[in-house]
């Protein structure tokens, strides 16, 4: 499994309307191959900051199997108008998972 991570800052007064088309966005990457579950998180200290997490059974499911289909075509028109700067995505795997 792989988590892609991107931290978000939308732009001043935008943050109601991201938060509603990222609802709509969700259905889109919903539709991936590989794609296992995503969580949007937004800062308590920074209210325009927000973090994406993603759940990918591979990198390959992120890279290629979303990023060159349709549907993130139309993520993209839905979405990336709303970051300043945009964001830097990136990977992890877990190495060590402890809860209680």
């Amino acid at each position: 499994m792989v988590l892609e991570v991107a931290i978000l800052n939308v732009k001043e007064n935008l943050e109601r309307q991201f938060e509603a088309d990222f609802l709509i966005a969700g259905n889109y990457i919903s539709k991936i191959k590989g794609y296992k579950g995503h969580t949007l998180k937004k800062c308590i200290e920074e209210e325009r900051k927000y973090i994406l997490l993603v759940d990918w059974e591979t990198l390959e499911n992120h890279n290629i199997d979303f990023r060159t289909s349709d549907e993130y075509q139309k993520w993209k028109t839905l979405l990336h108008h709303y970051y300043e700067p945009f964001p830097i995505v990136e990977h992890y795997e877990t190495i060590i998972n402890y809860k209680i």
